[in-house]
């Protein structure tokens, strides 16, 4: 009863075709790159400016505050739901002590 039961593979019928032969193709050797080292391009310097600055933590704050309101929103939601559940509980429960 809690054995699993492995299902065979039937043997395939009809007409099969024989597995394809995969000849080895030959590798050539092929000649190194060039060892010279190609000087990395001149990267720019971020300058960050009192306008940035504010920029970036009105930003933050701005990703801060939404994604705590939407984590008090589920938060809230589940309390809810909870509450609710509780309350049918309670009714069914005088319900069938009534009987």
């Amino acid at each position: 009863m809690f054995r699993p039961k492995v299902p065979t593979m039937p043997q395939p019928t009809g007409l099969t075709t024989p597995p394809a032969v995969v000849e080895p193709t030959a590798v050539a050797p092929h000649a190194p790159a060039s060892t010279a080292a190609t000087p990395a391009p001149n990267r720019s310097v971020v300058q960050l400016t009192p306008g940035t600055v504010l920029a970036l933590v009105g930003g933050g704050t701005a990703v801060v505050l939404v994604v705590g309101a939407v984590l008090v929103s589920m938060l809230l939601a589940v309390a809810l739901t909870a509450a609710s559940v509780a309350v049918c509980a309670l009714t069914v429960r005088s319900v069938i002590a009534r009987r």
